[in-house]
């Protein structure tokens, strides 16, 4: 099926999630509403905060001042590192509610698989609630290995179905220097959306030979390359921008396809992670 701006993904959960989001990691507070808003002015209806980010409250502002009707939009926020735990991420849910006066959040995730096992399974637990509560539509998991994975996936199946909960999505860096096929691999096995943040390798490769001879080929950004490549994987992309142009130009990827020798040219089989990689902490803290 042909990709286009509005291009979905049924997660477990049994809602769509935009498979073009916008980060808004690093993106200062005061900048939020107007970047945030512009980027749903360009065609955009998912936006990926976080509670860590402090951005919460004036992204969601700028979602919502667009005038798009607030069911045709997505908002993702997240579990902070250090607060995965029952108690702490309970309090999260209400206060992520509270800034961003939002009346549920589509999409809420534990950010990274710490706080012990103790800890990240009641931090699931109090989101597992949070849905069953009307306040969260959609859960999962940010930065999990397949070993936090898999310790999930054992819980949820010693569980009655309202308190296993579902996993929906899985948050990771993605590009094609880290295209990580055993979480991939797993994600896809068990029905999980796969999500790729950083997916433009924070601008370290734009100068990259094959992505500057792809995006000749294609008469396309290197930027466009990647997300292009994102998306021909079957990934959800969450770019990240405050320029306004820039929010435009990673809109501009539905009008060109990678072929399989592009796809293959992009396979570089490397394990080189551009920012933090929490997937690989173990299990006991």
């Amino acid at each position: 099926m042909a990709l286009n701006l509005n291009s979905t993904l049924k997660m477990p959960s049994g809602y769509e999630i935009p498979m073009l989001g916008y980060g808004v990691y690093q993106t200062p507070e005061a900048v939020a509403e107007d970047v945030t808003h512009h980027a749903i002015a360009s065609g955009y209806r998912h936006v990926d905060s976080a509670t860590v980010y402090r951005n919460e409250a004036p992204s969601a502002t700028g979602m919502m001042k667009a005038g798009i009707p607030r069911e045709q939009l997505f908002y993702t926020s997240k579990i902070p590192p250090n607060k995965i735990n029952y108690k702490d991420a309970k309090a999260c849910v209400e206060e992520s509610l509270k800034k961003t006066q939002l009346k549920y959040i589509d999409l809420y995730l534990l950010h990274a698989p710490y706080g012990g096992k103790e800890g990240r399974l009641g931090a699931w637990r109090a989101l597992v609630e949070a849905v069953n509560e009307g306040k969260v539509r959609s859960i999962g998991v940010s930065n999990y290995g397949v070993h936090h994975l898999e310790e999930l996936d054992e819980w949820q199946k010693k569980q009655p179905k309202e308190k296993a909960g579902v996993l929906s999505v899985n948050q990771v860096e993605l590009h094609p220097w880290l295209a990580r096929p055993d979480i991939v691999s797993w994600c896809q096995e068990h029905s999980v959306v796969v999500e790729a943040y950083s997916p433009l390798v924070r601008s370290t490769r734009m100068e990259e030979p094959v992505l500057v001879s792809l995006a000749k080929k294609h008469g396309k950004t290197a930027a466009q390359i990647l997300l292009r490549w994102g998306l021909q994987k079957g990934f959800v992309i969450l770019p990240k921008s405050v320029t306004h142009p820039r929010i435009e130009e990673n809109t501009k990827l539905y009008d060109f396809e990678l072929d399989a020798s592009d796809m293959k040219e992009l396979e570089m089989g490397t394990y080189k992670p551009c920012t933090w990689d929490p997937t690989i902490a173990p299990l006991s803290d």
